[in-house]
């Protein structure tokens, strides 16, 4: 096998972070960085990283949109009868992480999950486009399937049952809260000496702290 990756190195030299540049709360300091962002490019900014973990300790991770967020937490929809609905079942416990390399910087947001009241479940699905919701109904999430053929009969046949109606929230299907208990923000530096601050839920108030990159 080829040993190529490891000449793969680029050094980091957008900008640093300092703590005079951190806003008291970690939802203030995201937004912050969201909205630079997205006004600078970054595709897919609400794209993020969520791990799960398996009963016998194995994580997985895969990519889910990030839908809402106040000083909660943050939100994403699913199904929950996926592996990662699985796994929270088991064990409610997740990490997110918005990987925003245009900007080299990475949020790192870890906590607890818990499900989202049913009626704002059906509130956001009912916003979603036709397509999505259909689609939620076609899927068997991380179920085998015979063949892709399969999985669009499933979607045509789904799409003639409810050519004339509004489609119904699937009972499998729903939204999530991660309330963060820990939230890492990340910015690249040059000579791999990167800067990364940590906020910390303690005493009802968020701790900061730089650690070591």
């Amino acid at each position: 096998m080829s040993n190529m990756y490891e000449t793969k190195r680029r050094e980091y030299t957008q900008g640093g972070l300092r703590r005079a540049d951190l806003a008291d709360s970690p939802y203030t300091q995201f937004e912050r960085w969201f909205d630079q962002a997205e006004a600078g490019g970054v595709s897919d900014p609400t794209a993020m990283v969520l791990a799960t973990v398996s009963p016998s300790g194995q994580p997985s991770q895969r990519i889910v949109l990030l839908k809402q967020l106040d000083e909660r937490g943050f939100v994403f929809f699913t199904n929950y009868n996926s592996r990662k609905g699985r796994e929270l079942a088991a064990t409610p416990k997740a990490s997110l992480l918005f990987p925003w390399q245009m900007f080299e910087r990475q949020v790192k947001v870890c906590g607890v999950v818990e499900k989202l009241d049913r009626e704002v479940s059906q509130a956001y699905f009912s916003s979603r486009p036709r397509t999505s919701q259909l689609a939620a109904w076609a899927s068997p999430q991380s179920d085998v399937i015979a063949s892709r053929e399969q999985l669009e009969a499933n979607y045509r046949e789904l799409e003639a049952r409810y050519s004339d109606g509004d489609i119904p929230t699937p009972e499998h299907w729903g939204g999530y809260r991660l309330v963060p208990n820990e939230v890492e923000f990340w910015q690249g530096g040059a000579h791999r000496l990167h800067d990364c601050f940590r906020y910390r839920y303690e005493n009802n108030q968020w701790a900061i702290d730089r650690v070591g990159p």
